[in-house]
C-alpha cells in the first residue's frame, strides 16, 4: 500500500517540480510577497511630512520643533508665516501635521501656566491620524516634563511608565511578519493541492488512475501529500526570514509552532482537496482557492481583530483554521508559547482537518462513482 502511494507522491512532486511554471510559482511569488507584506504592511509611522507655524520664535518653541524634526516619525517640509497657508498644504497633502505654537508659548512657560501648541492633522485617514496624535503627543509630553525638570514649576500629577510586554520596541513587524507565515503557507498549499486532480482531468489521466490497483483512499494520500510537504518546507523558509532577516524573536519551542504548523498544512490541504474533487479545469479549482483564500484571511484576525467582528462573523470565524493557527505562531513567536498552553488552538484545527478531509474523500467518492 505505501510503495504505491509513495509512487504516487514522488509521481505529483515530479509533475510539479519539472515544469518550469509551477517552480516559479512555488518560490518566486511567496518570497517577493515576503518582502512586500515585510516592509510594506506596517502599522508604524515614518517621515510624515509636518509643517511649522512659529509665532513665538523662542529658544524654547525652537527646541520643540527640532524635537519633532529630529524624530524618525517626522519629516520638516518648512515654515509658514501665517495661518492662510495651512488648508493649502493639508488639502494638497504637502504635509499631513501643521504644528502652531502660540505666541506666548515661552511665557507662559516662564510663569508656569499651559502653554498653547495646536496640532492641525489630515483627518481624511482617521487610523492614520490617530498614529500622528499619539506620535506628537508623545513629543510634547516629554518636552514639557524636560522643561520642568530644567526650569522648575510643579510637576504633572501623574506621569505615565509605559512598557510593552512581548514586544518592547512596539515594532509592527513582530506581529506582521508571523502572520505571513500563515498566509503564504495557505497560498501555496491550497493552490499546490486544488489544482493537482483538476490537471489530471485536463491531461485525461485521472481516469487512468482509477483503473490501477489503488484504492480511492491511496489517491488521497497520494494527492495530498506532495501539497503537504511543500507547505511545511514553505513555511519553513519564511519561518526563516522571520529570524534572520526580519529580526522577529523566536521565544518558544520548534515543537509547539510545528505541532500547529502539521495541523493548520493537514487542514488546508482537506479544504484543497474538497476544492479539487469539485473542479472539472485547473481554471475552476484557481477560482475556487481564491474563493476561500479571501474571506479566511480577511475573517482570521491577520489585519484587523476579531474581537471588534459583529458577533455572527466572530461565529463564522471559528470553522477557519488560519484563525487559530495565527494565534499559535504570535505565541510562540512572541510570548514563548508551549504545547500545553496552545491545546485550545490546537484541537479545532485537528478537527476542522478530520472533518474537512473526510468530505474531500465523500465528494471524491460521489464525483468518481
Amino acid at each position: 500500500m505505501w510503495r504505491r502511494i509513495l509512487a504516487l507522491v514522488a509521481k505529483e512532486l515530479l509533475a510539479v517540480l519539472k515544469d518550469a511554471k509551477s517552480r516559479v510559482v512555488l518560490i518566486g511569488p511567496p518570497l517577493i510577497q515576503l518582502v512586500v507584506f515585510g516592509y510594506a504592511a506596517t502599522f508604524d509611522l515614518n517621515h510624515v511630512p509636518f509643517s511649522v507655524l512659529n509665532h513665538d520664535r523662542s529658544a524654547a518653541s525652537r527646541e520643540l520643533v527640532a524635537r519633532f524634526a529630529g524624530s524618525p516619525a517626522f519629516q520638516q517640509m518648512g515654515a509658514l508665516d501665517s495661518e492662510h497657508g495651512i488648508p493649502e498644504l493639508i488639502d494638497g497633502r504637502d504635509a499631513a501635521l501643521v504644528l502652531v505654537i502660540d505666541r506666548r508659548f515661552t511665557r507662559d512657560l516662564a510663569l508656569h501656566r499651559p502653554a498653547r501648541v495646536q496640532l492641525v492633522v489630515d483627518g481624511r485617514n482617521s487610523n492614520t491620524a490617530l498614529l500622528i496624535l499619539g506620535y506628537a503627543n508623545t513629543i510634547v509630553t516629554d518636552f514639557s516634563r524636560d522643561w520642568m525638570h530644567d526650569h522648575g514649576g510643579q510637576a504633572p500629577p501623574a506621569v505615565l511608565d509605559m512598557r510593552a510586554r512581548y514586544n518592547p520596541p512596539l515594532n509592527s513587524q513582530w506581529f506582521i511578519v508571523p502572520g505571513i507565515v500563515a498566509l503564504l503557507t495557505q497560498v501555496v498549499t491550497l493552490l499546490v493541492v486544488a489544482l493537482t486532480v483538476a490537471r489530471e482531468r485536463e491531461a485525461g489521466t485521472f481516469d487512468q488512475l482509477l483503473v490501477t490497483p489503488m484504492r480511492l483512499l491511496d489517491i488521497l494520500l497520494g494527492k495530498s501529500l506532495p501539497g503537504l510537504l511543500i507547505g511545511v518546507l514553505e513555511a519553513t523558509v519564511i519561518v526563516l526570514a522571520a529570524v534572520w532577516w526580519f529580526g522577529v524573536p523566536l521565544r518558544g519551542g520548534l515543537l509547539p509552532l510545528y505541532l500547529g504548523l502539521l495541523f493548520f498544512v493537514i487542514s488546508v490541504t482537506g479544504i484543497g482537496l474538497m476544492i479539487s474533487s469539485l473542479a472539472v479545469t485547473q481554471q475552476q479549482a484557481l477560482l475556487g482557492a481564491f474563493l476561500f483564500m479571501v474571506p479566511s484571511i480577511i475573517l482570521s484576525g491577520f489585519a484587523t481583530p476579531i474581537a471588534n467582528m459583529p458577533a455572527p462573523i466572530q461565529k463564522l470565524t471559528l470553522v477557519n483554521p488560519m484563525r487559530y493557527f495565527l494565534v499559535v505562531l504570535r505565541s510562540v513567536f512572541l510570548e514563548g508559547g508551549t504545547v500545553q498552553s496552545l491545546l485550545p488552538q490546537y484541537w479545532p484545527m485537528a478537527l476542522i482537518a478530520a472533518l474537512s478531509l473526510l468530505a474531500a474523500g465523500w465528494l471524491f467518492r460521489r464525483r468518481v462513482y
